[in-house]
């Protein structure tokens, strides 16, 4: 079986998911902060003793602290258990998701812009690159008819025409992941420059 972390949002979710894409079980709580507190505790309840065979964890985009905190406890979670360790996209996550052919995703980002993708496909795959956009700006280069995400509503107001649907990301989801696309390297999307600079 498969361990998913996702806590890059301010949802914070894991699944345990068996080698037929069927869900063991799962924990998926809207905790908006607080995920360096509840992961770990989650994780624990939803093993319930198991081990599995392989951890899966969203590298972001999204919360700073969030995706810190997801890769900080997949990572100690691998080396304990001696299992491998591959990561994914919020964005593709909430692309696969939809079930949808053609779609983007946006999450809410930092200074008021949006994490933003295109994806299509069957199965789906990106089309451009993350880009870190205000949505005024998402809304004049996104154009796929549906939006998913946390900053979806924002994107198609600003554009005038278009679904969209309100969503973060699921850690369940990850089963619908197509294979190129959960096996990033276990490090940080941040999807932005930090706000910090150093000091010259």
């Amino acid at each position: 079986m498969q361990l998913v972390i996702d806590s890059a949002t301010a949802a914070c979710s894991a699944a345990l998911i068996r080698h037929d894409g069927t869900i063991e079980a799962e924990r998926h709580e809207l905790v908006g902060r607080g995920h360096a507190e509840r992961l770990v505790p989650m994780i624990a309840e939803l093993l319930d003793g198991r081990r599995p065979g392989s951890i899966l964890v969203d590298c972001g985009p999204g919360s700073f602290t969030g995706v810190r905190v997801g890769l900080a406890a997949a990572h100690g979670l691998s080396i304990g258990w001696a299992v491998p360790l591959a990561g994914y996209s919020s964005l593709a996550l909430l692309a696969a998701a939809s079930g949808e052919s053609e779609v983007a995703a946006a999450l809410q980002g930092g200074h008021g812009e949006l994490f933003v993708q295109s994806f299509a496909g069957d199965p789906i795959s990106p089309i451009d690159d993350l880009r870190s956009l205000a949505p005024e700006a998402a809304a004049v280069q996104v154009r796929a008819p549906l939006v998913v995400g946390s900053g979806a509503e924002a994107l198609v107001s600003a554009r005038g025409h278009g679904r969209w649907i309100d969503a973060l990301p699921r850690a369940a989801d990850a089963r619908l992941l197509p294979p190129d696309l959960c096996g990033l390297p276990a490090r940080p999307i941040y999807g932005r420059p930090p706000d910090a600079r150093p000091m010259t």
